[in-house]
């Protein structure tokens, strides 16, 4: 699971985001476009992600841990609880309009996601780690979900009025 949840996540993000947009009608508005993607985003990847994140490390800490090539550690609670701020956070700023918020929420996934991401790099590098948790698609998400969020929201930006077409 811990190998397809994040393909899944960007997936089902893109599929509801494209409905979205599909049952806009036509013409396509490129602000409606880039707002559903940002708001399935912080739903999807970044909101239920999170949640996932938080019950895996704090409830199935041992799993969790051999999903990623780790032993099990007293740290996972620690790290199933920054999962939980962020998944609220995300799934809150997924219906709550507020740039300011989402960029918020974007600089706290890429400290923690992008911190992450760079351990898992260095978990390869330096140990040869490539199990699913460390190495699979998780570690790719987790430089793709910020990064996107930041992308999106510097798109809104310029897409007000139609300055974007």
């Amino acid at each position: 699971m811990v190998f397809w949840f994040p393909i899944l996540m960007w997936l089902a993000a893109i599929v509801a985001a494209g409905s979205a947009v599909w049952r806009m009608g036509r013409p396509i508005r490129t602000g409606f476009a880039i707002e559903q993607l940002l708001r399935y985003i912080l739903l999807l990847p970044v909101g239920i992600m999170g949640l996932w994140g938080f019950v895996g490390h704090v409830f199935f800490a041992e799993q969790s841990a051999a999903a990623i090539g780790w032993a099990a550690s007293p740290f996972q609670f620690e790290v199933g609880m920054a999962n939980l701020g962020i998944g609220l956070g995300g799934m809150i700023g997924a219906f709550l309009r507020s740039r300011g918020f989402r960029l918020a929420i974007g600089v706290v996934a890429l400290g923690f996601l992008g911190g992450a991401g760079l351990g898992h790099l260095i978990q390869i590098a330096g140990t040869g780690n490539m199990a699913a948790g460390n190495a699979g698609p998780i570690l790719y998400t987790d430089f793709l979900t910020p990064l996107s969020i930041f992308a999106l929201l510097l798109m809104q930006r310029f897409t007000r009025e139609g300055t974007v077409p």
